[in-house]
């Protein structure tokens, strides 16, 4: 009884082609990185205008608020961050004194931290983790953290020597 040989028959080129197939799709797979995850934004930097425009007096804007260079979508808690809502003189700005001091006088909403004393840091650090980092997602980075007053390149920037900052914890 003679029948079909191991040759190249429909079969046979079905199988090569679903091979090359799948070699081609696992090529792609393998130096494509993968796209963020559906509703996730990817991370910038952002300038003291830009973070402006994110206050949370625009209906149907995100608001941000950053504290110690990084910037908060804070969105879910309009409540609390949005027009004429408490803290609304959060937003819109690096407001880390102020958080530190857990004040909203407008002298206190800056980035600048000289002079906190101990328990203000400490309570800084608390508020960033058990607070900001722990409800509510991370969209960017002031570009204070890494860039001159003239938009160049600080090449002075360590992120592993910025105060109260852990690489490990953000990146």
């Amino acid at each position: 009884m003679v029948g079909p040989g191991p040759g190249p028959g429909p079969g046979m080129a079905g199988r090569l082609l679903l091979v090359a197939l799948l070699a081609a799709a696992e090529r792609e797979l393998r130096f494509k990185p993968p796209p963020p995850p559906p509703g996730e934004a990817p991370v910038r930097l952002f300038t003291e205008p830009e973070l402006a425009r994110y206050d949370g007096q625009q209906e149907g804007q995100p608001i941000y608020l950053a504290v110690k260079g990084v910037v908060f979508d804070v969105t879910s808690g309009k409540e609390f961050y949005g027009k004429g809502a408490p803290y609304n003189a959060l937003v819109g700005k690096d407001s880390t004194r102020g958080v530190a001091k857990m004040s909203l006088d407008p002298a206190d909403l800056t980035h600048d931290i000289t002079g906190l004393t101990e328990e203000e840091l400490k309570s800084l650090d608390d508020i960033f983790n058990n607070v900001y980092k722990a409800k509510y997602p991370i969209v960017g980075y002031t570009s204070r953290r890494i860039l001159n007053e003239d938009g160049s390149p600080n090449l002075d920037f360590k992120p592993e020597d910025q105060p109260h900052f852990n690489i490990r914890d953000e990146f």
